[in-house]
């Protein structure tokens, strides 16, 4: 099968189940930044599982990457989901070769939605199995591009004892007096994450950086500890 096939039977099942109603609603949810099929997460699950299993005498990291592109040619947004799934799901067929590519899909269609996903399901394993990478990483984290700097602060998010401590925390501090948004959040949320495995250890992260930090990353960061931001 070639990507194009894969692109046009994913296309079937999307206008087999299409829903305006829902298309319209999460199409809000996501500030009409992008048009939807309104096929539902659940839903998006099913198609995958019944195509998957189909793809696998095809797939190599040159195939998937080639699919991953077309699909993200596309304007509905669960293409894009499919996609980020597609990677994740075959994985273990990605090298350090294919990062052009996954850092063309982050900066394409940029939103938290399919960034996150990429960030720690994608790229997370990637550097896990190719620990080179994390030079990539240190390099996103000061890119003018807030998602690749995203993706950089996320892309641990699932490591909990196999965190680059270190690393994680320089990325923090690196990016703490940013005034986006999803950078505020995605410390928050990275340092949050990590607080379930040493809590003590991102709690002094954030006093010796109080300063620094915006209340949203300090709120986000202690959320899930016995520590109050606002007393730190």
């Amino acid at each position: 099968m070639k990507p194009e096939a894969l692109v046009e039977w994913v296309t079937k099942e999307f206008e087999r189940r299409r829903n305006p109603e829902k298309a319209i609603a999460m199409a809000a949810y996501m500030q009409n930044r992008f048009p939807f099929w309104g096929i539902q997460a659940p839903e998006q699950g099913q198609i995958a599982k019944h195509i998957f299993p189909h793809l696998k005498p095809f797939v190599d990291q040159a195939w998937l990457e080639q699919a991953a592109l077309l699909l993200y040619e596309q304007d509905q947004r669960e293409y894009h989901y499919f996609a980020v799934n597609l990677l994740s799901k075959f994985g273990k067929q990605l090298t350090i070769a294919a990062m052009p590519t996954v850092e063309q899909l982050v900066v394409t269609h940029s939103w938290w939605d399919t960034v996150d996903a990429i960030a720690s399901r994608i790229v997370g394993d990637l550097v896990l199995r190719f620990p080179e990478l994390a030079a990539t990483m240190d390099t996103y984290s000061t890119y003018d591009n807030l998602w690749l700097r995203r993706v950089a602060i996320l892309h641990q998010l699932n490591y909990k004892q196999e965190t680059d401590v270190e690393r994680l925390f320089r990325y923090c501090a690196t990016n703490a007096e940013s005034k986006e948004f999803f950078i505020r959040k995605a410390i928050g949320w990275a340092l949050r994450e990590y607080a379930k495995t040493d809590s003590e250890a991102v709690i002094e992260f954030v006093r010796d950086n109080r300063d620094r930090l915006s209340n949203l990353s300090k709120r986000e960061a202690l959320k899930r500890t016995s520590v109050d931001w606002r007393e730190i």
